[in-house]
């Protein structure tokens, strides 16, 4: 059994606490903490992409294109796990607001690259600062140095659960009528 923060005592103290089978507070329960805390970043963060074509999916193309240089438009789809057809109206989407162009790969004309524009690093650049914002929401009862541990052993945490278990379509998570455990 896990300890009780003082937070949860002081919930307790106020009402019935809803309590797990063995008697602990459910907040002692590590799906439901994930859970909440999921939840609420990827509300607070879906606001955020709410303005950019195909919201979280687009800021995934978007940021991959910046990070990590040109790509072809299948190797994209294949490293964000999109179907190729949905990253073909995603581009076009993005390719509209001037956020990415295709070019021709000069090593196979038939293929093409995708280029984030200037308005699409200047884009990406505000989008990044409006995230780091939104988690500073979501992680603000922590203060700095436990803002930094908790992001430490989460990748961690992360890292190993996704070489167990990986995740074939990151994209997945960002529909809300999708359950993780199913992907």
């Amino acid at each position: 059994m896990t300890s009780t923060s003082p937070d949860v005592g002081s919930r307790a103290a106020r009402g019935a606490p809803h309590r797990t089978a063995s008697g602990a507070p459910v907040e002692t329960d590590l799906g439901w903490a994930l859970g909440v805390v999921f939840r609420r970043y990827a509300k607070t963060a879906a606001a955020v992409l709410d303005d950019v074509p195909g919201g979280p999916r687009g800021y995934q193309v978007l940021a991959a294109a910046h990070g990590e240089g040109p790509k072809r438009q299948l190797d994209l789809a294949a490293q964000l796990g999109v179907d190729r057809t949905v990253m073909t109206y995603l581009l076009d989407d993005l390719e509209k607001a001037g956020l990415v162009q295709r070019q021709p790969d000069p090593a196979d004309r038939r293929a093409r690259l995708i280029v984030a524009t200037e308005q699409g690093r200047e884009t990406l650049c505000e989008l990044e600062q409006r995230l780091a914002t939104a988690e500073e929401e979501v992680l603000g009862s922590l203060e700095d140095s436990e803002r930094a541990s908790f992001r430490m052993l989460l990748q961690r945490v992360a890292v190993k659960a996704d070489t167990v278990d990986p995740l074939h379509n990151a994209c997945v998570l960002a529909d809300e009528n999708v359950d993780p455990a199913d992907t």
